[in-house]
């Protein structure tokens, strides 16, 4: 788009200066603004700072702590489009009701180190965002400068459902996104064009992305909320998530395990917004199900992850369904705080989810010999030695309380573990049957290190490619149960990202 003269450091560079508390007031609104003096909630910034740098990978993992954030929240400018003019007429808060810097100023307030701007499209909203949401962004990153505020949009991706689009934080920004919506989101075309709904032109899309200079990332957002049983899927299917992670496999990296909406029942309605399928203690089945779809997808040596998001559009006690950005779902990633490290630990699954900050730092790693591999990483074993692969799960309680006000507490760690046995025949297979929980820890099989606690395990004489995730719940549920109204504070979890073994 020519003529895009709104240029991110220098507009922030200009403006830093003029911000006033007055002004603060008059983009954020006083209630935000107050809240944003409070003390942070555990698990962000506060409590990144007084972690221990991870040093696996060398020293470009210097100054990498786990870092929460959040890459699904909507803004005023999720709003509707008249369309009885041409042009079509956009008009603000149609959907969504908070203006962009609020919704930095509350991540900021629950601990978050990085968030997302992600409204909905619309017939010619490419030319909304970069015109009028834009500038916007950039007075946020001015006037709320703690949190990392990323570029993008929720995607309405041919053929399927909603996804993160998240753009690489740049001078050109804004123009990027505007090429791949103008070009490949299927409601920006006006008259309606319906060849924009095809997965052929979804599979266009990934590969113009993964032809530009500057990587975006694309994530699917509540993956089973059209499902209307289990495994029985809707807008999004197996195979789709094939075909695009074929074709663009640093590019198309996840789904949300746990979607947006969780305030639901705490209105009378289903959590997440999933009503014909329910979630499983707040996660999608795809990922809930030990054994299921993302367990298949690891299971052929896909390096796909999860995340988990607020979709905030209006707070629950304002009559919405949902919490803040980080009131109740945090995306931890293991980064420094920097723009480019959070996309790289996105993209290569440095990446853990949690809810209600049950724990606010989780690490897992495989070791076998005196070499080591964390989360999104491979440690290879070679066949010819000792084949025992030393398990270590270390997490953090919150030291502290809640959002909600409760001091929650970790009752069970479950180790889960798969096998790799390559890609599927069958493109629509959901299932992966070697997966397993191997072993599940309580209390007494955890010790104390220092502000953390520790699980150690062996995986013995192991002869073929794996992978090993965890989860944790405050529950006595032994599977995640189907959810229904009951108060998502009552019922909180935490998931890792894969671990992968390679015996050679």
């Amino acid at each position: 788009m020519k003529g895009l003269t709104v240029m991110d450091k220098g507009f922030e560079g200009s403006e830093g200066a003029a911000i006033s508390r007055r002004r603060l007031v008059k983009y954020a609104g006083v209630g935000a603004t107050l809240a944003a003096a409070s003390p942070l909630v555990g698990g962000g910034p506060a409590a990144a700072a007084d972690d221990t740098e991870r040093t696996n990978g060398g020293s470009s993992s210097l100054g990498r702590v786990w870092r929460a954030g959040d890459h699904h929240v909507h803004s005023e400018y999720s709003g509707t489009f008249d369309t009885t003019t041409n042009p079509p007429t956009f008009q603000k808060g149609g959907d969504a009701v908070y203006p962009i810097v609020t919704n930095a100023i509350m991540a900021k307030h629950f601990g978050l180190s990085w968030v997302m701007c992600t409204d909905h499209g619309g017939p010619t909203h490419s030319k909304v965002n970069v015109e009028q949401a834009y500038p916007d962004l950039l007075r946020s990153r001015v006037l709320v400068p703690e949190v990392l505020q990323f570029w993008g949009m929720e995607f309405d991706a041919p053929a399927l459902d909603h996804h993160t689009l998240m753009i690489p934080h740049h001078r050109d920004e804004a123009q990027q996104l505007f090429e791949l919506e103008s070009r490949f989101a299927k409601r920006d075309a006006f008259p309606n064009d319906p060849g924009r709904d095809t997965e052929a032109k979804m599979i266009e899309f990934l590969k113009a992305a993964k032809d530009m200079r500057r990587k975006p990332l694309v994530i699917a957002h509540h993956a089973s909320r059209s499902a209307t049983g289990l495994g029985v899927y809707g807008q999004d299917t197996p195979r789709e998530f094939r075909n695009g992670n074929d074709v663009a496999p640093d590019i198309y990296v996840g789904f949300e395990g746990a979607p947006g909406h969780q305030a639901g029942p705490l209105i009378g309605e289903a959590r997440g917004g999933y009503g014909s399928y329910p979630t499983h203690g707040g996660f999608d089945q795809m990922t809930a199900r030990v054994g299921g779809l993302w367990d298949a997808l690891l299971g052929e040596g896909r390096r796909w992850w999860i995340t988990a998001t607020s979709d905030s559009h209006v707070h629950w006690t304002r009559g919405g369904s949902d919490f803040w950005p980080g009131e109740y779902s945090k995306t931890h990633v293991l980064a420094r705080q920097d723009y480019a490290d959070i996309m790289d630990g996105l993209r290569n699954g440095r990446v853990w989810v949690g809810t209600g900050d049950l724990i606010t730092s989780l690490d897992l790693t495989a070791s076998n010999q005196g070499r080591e591999a964390a989360m999104g990483e491979t440690l290879t074993v070679s066949a010819r030695n000792r084949t025992d692969v030393d398990i270590e799960i270390k997490f953090r309680p919150l030291d502290g309380k809640n959002a909600n006000g409760d001091r929650p507490e970790v009752t069970r760690v479950d180790l889960i573990v798969g096998g790799i046995t390559g890609p599927s025949a069958d493109l629509d297979a959901d299932t992966n049957p070697t997966t397993k929980v191997v072993a599940r820890f309580g209390p007494r099989d955890w010790r104390k290190q220092g502000k953390d606690y520790v699980i150690r395990y062996t995986l013995r004489d192991v002869e073929g490619d794996l992978y090993a995730r965890v989860r944790g719940t405050s529950t006595d549920e032994i599977e995640p149960l189907a959810d229904g109204l009951e108060s998502p504070w009552d019922d909180l979890w935490f998931y890792s990202n894969p671990v992968f073994v390679h015996v050679r």
